[in-house]
């Protein structure tokens, strides 16, 4: 007789840690379920809705600003603005060095370069006058077509852009690799600094 109650409690307690361990076992797989939709929502939110700090860094970085640049226009006489949309930047430099990167890099629409393809710009700094000293590589010199008419372009594009879009800007003197500029290719003297010329701006154009 106490061999069977002892084994019917034996079988009632291995009834029971059965059951104990189904229920540990489905509750491990709830939670790891419920962790894994948790992981799903939250990524999916982030990407949709960026946060304000963290990864919202990397997207404050790439916050854009209107901004207006100066190319030629076909017959290289008058200078024709562009609007676009560079990143923004904190400092006047780097806010600098962005409008004549895209300056350089040329118009969006059919207006024509006043920069030649492969230019190197080296260096954008701002002086305590006000005037903004523009460094470019030697190769601007040799890539230049040259002619009174182009040097004007490049010249006037790129004070008119500096100064129109950053106030704080007064002048600006033209560089190679760090050094006074004569001349680009013989026909401006460009030892002196620039102010914004807005006769070469071409007459009802938006901006201008």
């Amino acid at each position: 007789m106490a061999t069977k109650r002892k084994k019917r409690t034996s079988t009632i307690k291995s009834k029971k840690r059965k059951k104990n361990l189904r229920l540990f076992l489905l509750s491990v797989i709830i939670t790891i379920a419920v962790g894994c939709l948790f992981f799903f929502f939250v990524t999916l939110f982030d990407s949709v809705y960026p946060p304000t700090t963290g990864k919202g860094v990397s997207v404050k970085k790439k916050e854009k600003q209107k901004v207006v640049l100066y190319f030629s226009d076909s017959n290289e006489r008058f200078l024709v603005p562009e609007k676009r949309y560079i990143p923004k930047k904190k400092s006047i430099n780097d806010q600098a060095k962005e409008l004549v990167m895209a300056l350089v890099e040329g118009p969006k629409t059919g207006l024509v370069k006043t920069f030649p393809g492969g230019t190197q710009l080296k260096s954008v700094k701002m002086g305590k006058s006000g005037t903004a000293y523009v460094s470019f590589g030697k190769n601007l010199l040799e890539l230049h077509p040259g002619g009174s008419a182009s040097e004007m372009a490049t010249i006037y594009s790129l004070t008119n852009t500096l100064m129109s879009n950053i106030p704080d800007i007064k002048r600006v003197k033209i560089l190679i690799e760090g050094k006074k500029l004569r001349t680009i290719r013989g026909h401006i003297d460009t030892s002196r600094s620039f102010i914004l010329n807005r006769e070469l701006i071409a007459q009802g154009s938006a901006g201008g």
